[in-house]
């Protein structure tokens, strides 16, 4: 009887160490959002964990790249694309929760140089010629047919009367990050990248900006993916909140909602 009383005892204290809090499984977000966002997203999910303890796996690459991996079966909760394409793609995959969608962000392309160039002060207008600009040397920009900052950037071109002169000489990078570490390490003599990345690189500076109306507004919608946690819709409120909006607008983004508290 003692014996039996005994295995009673440990049968419920294994048990409850296996549903006490300590030994739950930690929440994770994992979350798939553009290169872009790398410095003042992880600024925001540490905000995050320090208000609720739940934790963040982030892979962070081109819109394009994220939205065909989560086509692929990627497991991801949560989706931050550069544009409204991909987030268009994704949801005609049905890969995406739609109703979650908000359009969160905005932002501006702006050219670069390396910190050290003689280039500076480039008015960018109709008709500037940013093939004569480059020189012998290349421009950087992420690639144009796929990534949305080349994308950006190619139509603000075209609309300037720029892009056919200049595009010999584009190096086209996987992602904005790439094109940006390009410049900064000098292996291009110009890039095109958000304004938001040049402010977070030491090794660049911002010679020009392009006119808003030269190209489509430049949007980042967020949204649940279809195969979401349950935790992740309180994430995507806390993305809405003042809090994150401080942390977004610190870094350069446009605050495109009304922030809840």
């Amino acid at each position: 009887m003692i014996r039996i009383v005994g295995l009673f005892t440990a049968f419920v204290l294994l048990a409850g160490a296996a549903f006490s809090p300590a030994a739950a499984e930690d929440k994770t977000i994992t979350v798939f959002a553009a290169a872009s966002m790398k410095n003042a997203l992880d600024e925001i999910d540490a905000a995050y964990t320090a208000k609720t303890g739940v934790k963040f796996s982030v892979s962070y690459a081109a819109s394009s790249v994220l939205a065909k991996q989560i086509e692929q079966g990627a497991p991801a909760d949560v989706f931050v694309s550069a544009d409204t394409d991909w987030m268009d793609y994704a949801i005609s995959r049905k890969t995406i929760n739609e109703p979650s969608r908000v359009n969160l962000l905005g932002n501006s392309i702006v050219l670069i140089a390396p910190k050290d160039s003689k280039i500076d002060n480039v008015a960018i207008a109709q008709g500037f010629d940013l093939a004569k600009l480059a020189g012998d040397g290349r421009i950087a920009t992420g690639d144009v047919k796929s990534v949305p900052v080349g994308k950006y950037a190619k139509a603000a071109l075209e609309k300037l009367g720029a892009w056919q002169a200049a595009e010999p000489k584009f190096a086209m990078a996987e992602s904005v990050r790439a094109a940006l570490t390009l410049v900064a390490r000098g292996e291009a003599n110009l890039g095109i990248v958000y304004s938001t990345d040049a402010k977070v690189e030491p090794g660049v500076k911002i010679v020009g900006i392009f006119p808003a109306d030269s190209h489509p507004a430049i949007i980042y919608p967020v949204a649940a993916t279809t195969t979401a946690k349950g935790e992740t819709s309180d994430y995507l409120a806390f993305l809405r909140s003042t809090a994150a909006k401080t942390i977004l607008e610190k870094y350069g983004f446009k605050f495109l909602v009304s922030p809840t508290t």
